[in-house]
């Protein structure tokens, strides 16, 4: 999964190593879209015009993949046969590897050998978007210089792009996204006479008689190493949260943080909500069965209840995203989602950005891609697809697409991992039998620290 982050896209997360999930978080790209690359013309926005160098017209372009993304790039090369192509299956950036960083900065101290095409994820646009060294080119090209149409860009999900965004320019396509909503067993809920929540409140208090009435049954968990994104990244909480380039706002003694760790310490207290991970070792035998509800990305369905948790079919159900009673605003959270970028060294534009444009836009390969197409039309034809929606106990598409339409764009890309220090510093205090609450300080202090190494500047305010 993109994996992570994405994905996060975006970003990699070691629970994917899990054998119940074989997925990347980034979903594998999609097919027929073109895009016209015009390396002639010139954007009047952001700081500088993009200097393409010079083109060699059908000229044989690099693509650098993972292995998920392998089958779609094939599948573009057997499509375009007159397209030349040279693909190399790299790890994609899954696990936080820096592989790609190394090698771009190899080839930008020896002046070539990089590849025209590349899968990474959001954390790798952060540096690709900017020089390495004086006097080099950023790696990755401003797609939005006349290289993809601004309708192309304009298709994709609001607010899926922003990880792509710099100093005014798109550097990336978005291959997919894993917005948050929630999850629940519909046969159970009906049986037990329990009303599906829509706002925390309603959670909190359903999650509390649940453990109740039914004691060992759970209505989600804080144990993965993305379990922040579902709750707090929904709850709007800065903890990542970028007021310029190089500053990081990080606040957890935010109302909004405060009041999610509240919420969720008082489940855990009630037991309805695990601290141990839904991917941890022993999970899926152990409690499986008795996940009533979970918060989490668009992938949970198939990837974790029916490929982990082997949850028969017609069981499992969609709801839209929770939202604070008395407000009007709705965000949720993303947990995966992998790009595509170009690189700015390409000599033949016009196929890279083809390539990008249909991995990640064309109904036809989205329509069987293993996770949310970002693009809005190829999700669709996603959502179109049985075998994605065959399996739920309900139609699965207006939650997922208003989720994906949600995503709060106030938790930031940046240089770093949002799960190392939820992983270094928050699971194991929860395993200790601290409370979310009391280790707010300690976790905001690591991605403090993890921010300044990065040579980001930390305000809280």
């Amino acid at each position: 999964m993109e994996s992570s982050r994405s994905p996060r896209s975006g970003r990699r997360h070691s629970l994917l190593r899990t054998a119940a999930v074989t997925l990347s978080l980034a979903t594998a790209a999609a097919l027929a879209g073109c895009a016209s690359a015009d390396t002639n013309t010139r954007s009047t926005s952001g700081k500088s015009a993009f200097k393409p160098v010079t083109q060699k017209e059908g000229s044989r372009i690099t693509v650098w993949a993972d292995s998920t993304r392998l089958p779609s790039v094939q599948a573009y090369q057997k499509s375009h046969p007159d397209v030349k192509m040279k693909i190399v299956t790299y790890d994609g950036g899954a696990d936080g590897s820096t592989y790609l960083k190394s090698k771009v900065q190899l080839f930008d101290r020896a002046g070539s050998g990089w590849p025209d095409v590349v899968f990474g994820t959001p954390t790798d646009v952060t540096w690709a978007s900017e020089a390495t060294k004086p006097g080099a080119r950023p790696f990755a090209a401003p797609l939005d210089e006349k290289l993809v149409p601004r309708s192309t860009l304009d298709g994709f999900a609001k607010g899926s792009l922003t990880p792509c965004e710099f100093n005014d320019h798109t550097y990336c396509m978005r291959n997919d996204i894993a917005q948050v909503l929630l999850w629940y067993n519909k046969p159970l809920m009906d049986k037990w006479g329990y009303k599906v929540p829509t706002t925390w409140q309603e959670y909190e208090a359903l999650g509390k008689r649940v453990a109740k009435d039914h004691p060992g049954y759970l209505v989600g968990s804080v144990g993965d190493t993305n379990s922040h994104e579902s709750y707090f990244w929904s709850g709007q909480c800065p903890a990542f949260s970028l007021t310029k380039p190089d500053t990081l706002r990080t606040d957890l003694q935010d109302p909004k943080c405060t009041r999610m760790a509240k919420l969720l310490d008082n489940l855990i207290s009630a037991k309805a909500i695990a601290t141990q991970g839904f991917f941890s070792q022993g999970f899926a035998k152990n409690s499986g069965g008795k996940v009533l509800m979970a918060y989490g990305p668009s992938w949970y369905g198939q990837y974790l209840f029916k490929a982990g948790f082997k949850t028969p079919a017609k069981q499992i159900a969609a709801a839209p995203p929770l939202t604070w009673q008395g407000e009007n605003t709705t965000a949720t959270g993303n947990v995966g989602g992998g790009v595509w970028m170009v690189s700015s060294h390409s000599a033949n534009l016009k196929a890279s950005t083809d390539l990008v444009t249909w991995l990640t836009t064309s109904d036809e390969n989205q329509a069987t891609a293993p996770t949310y197409p970002a693009y809005t039309q190829a999700a669709k034809a996603w959502l179109a697809n049985p075998a994605n929606k065959d399996y739920f106990a309900n139609d699965v598409s207006e939650p997922f697409e208003q989720a994906a339409n949600e995503v709060w764009t106030g938790w930031s890309n940046t240089r770093f991992s949002d799960s190392t220090a939820w992983s270094s510093v928050v699971l194991p205090a929860l395993t200790s039998g601290k409370s979310l609450t009391e280790t707010l300080p300690a976790w905001q202090r690591e991605i403090a620290d993890e921010a300044r190494t990065q040579g980001y500047k930390v305000v809280d305010q």
